[in-house]
């Protein structure tokens, strides 16, 4: 791998883990649509032989590199629901019973609940769905699926409740603001809402991201989905998403981590190194934007995109 391909790579797939397009999807088409050197970066990453697939180990170590990034930009909401668990935890033992007593130990138990479907699924079909599923074609097909899906979402959540206002500045531009005492303010109260749902809705909502398993779906944008579909709001559903994959981008991460240190990361140790970082960079600036962006707009300009770019694909890989 060049600096070059772990450069782009990186850059990639630090923007597409968190925008709802499939960073999966793009680390498979990117390549395979550049051709050449790049193409054999996926052709030997969906062999089957893990430990020789130093592109997988290259993606895997960026996962660690995003889920630092959303760890960090919700810092200040993890340490409150973090202590929420632990306050709800040691009641429940001394009571042996489950105690939940506000927002952040509710929220935390749907976070814990609603990871459990995919945490089981990729520990026992990950493999297969890596060899199987992530070539060209079948990202294409399944990054056409994600559009339509995000497209469904937002017919349904039009039939819920009117679009929401557009914000704009004197400008014209979208009225934004960095993360400030106010932002987190807001974060809680929208925590309070989603601590709103019930568990089996939320276990619903975590269940989605099982199809994220697939090349070409977005874990963001089918748990954003799943979260329009339960009554909550763009922004609401956003933030829920983004909580949610955390632990299991990290998790997968950290559990693939060791196969760097074998024959699979044995001449990539730079290329890691600057791919981490920019990967990193790149996932806290659109998880910046993208809190921002939802909290006045819509999935449909991703789903469009992503019916292009699948459709574009689908061409490409079958015809020529």
């Amino acid at each position: 791998m060049s600096y070059l391909q772990a450069v782009v790579i990186a850059l990639v797939q630090g923007v597409t883990e968190l925008f709802p397009v499939s960073s999966l999807g793009h680390s498979v088409l990117v390549p395979a649509w550049i051709g050449g050197s790049w193409h054999t970066l996926v052709v030997q990453s969906s062999s089957g032989n893990s430990e020789a697939s130093f592109y997988l180990a290259y993606i895997v170590a960026l996962h660690v590199a995003t889920a630092l990034a959303l760890i960090w930009f919700f810092r200040a909401d993890w340490v409150r629901i973090i202590r929420g668990f632990c306050r709800s935890v040691a009641r429940t033992a001394r009571l042996r019973t489950l105690s939940v007593t506000d927002a952040d130990e509710r929220l935390a138990w749907l976070i814990v609940l609603a990871t459990i479907p995919v945490g089981v699924t990729g520990l026992v079909l990950e493999h297969a769905f890596r060899t199987v599923f992530a070539k060209p074609v079948a990202a294409a097909v399944f990054l056409t699926i994600n559009g339509l899906i995000l497209l469904a979402g937002e017919r349904s959540r039009r039939r819920m409740r009117e679009p929401e206002p557009v914000a704009v500045a004197s400008d014209g531009s979208v009225a934004h603001a960095a993360r400030t005492e106010t932002d987190i303010a807001e974060a809680r109260a929208a925590d309070e809402r989603i601590a709103a749902l019930p568990y089996r809705e939320g276990l619903i909502v975590g269940s989605f991201q099982i199809l994220a398993l697939l090349a070409g779906i977005s874990r963001a944008g089918v748990t954003m989905v799943g979260g329009l579909w339960r009554g909550l709001s763009h922004e609401d559903a956003a933030r829920f998403a983004f909580l949610l994959a955390t632990p299991v981008i990290l998790a997968a991460g950290v559990l693939k981590l060791p196969t760097l240190a074998g024959s699979a990361g044995s001449h990539i140790h730079g290329q890691l190194a600057v791919g981490f970082v920019l990967a990193g960079i790149a996932a806290y600036f659109s998880i910046r934007f993208l809190t921002r962006y939802f909290a006045t707009r819509t999935l449909t300009p991703f789903a469009i995109y992503c019916l292009l770019g699948g459709v574009a694909s689908i061409v490409r890989f079958t015809i020529f």
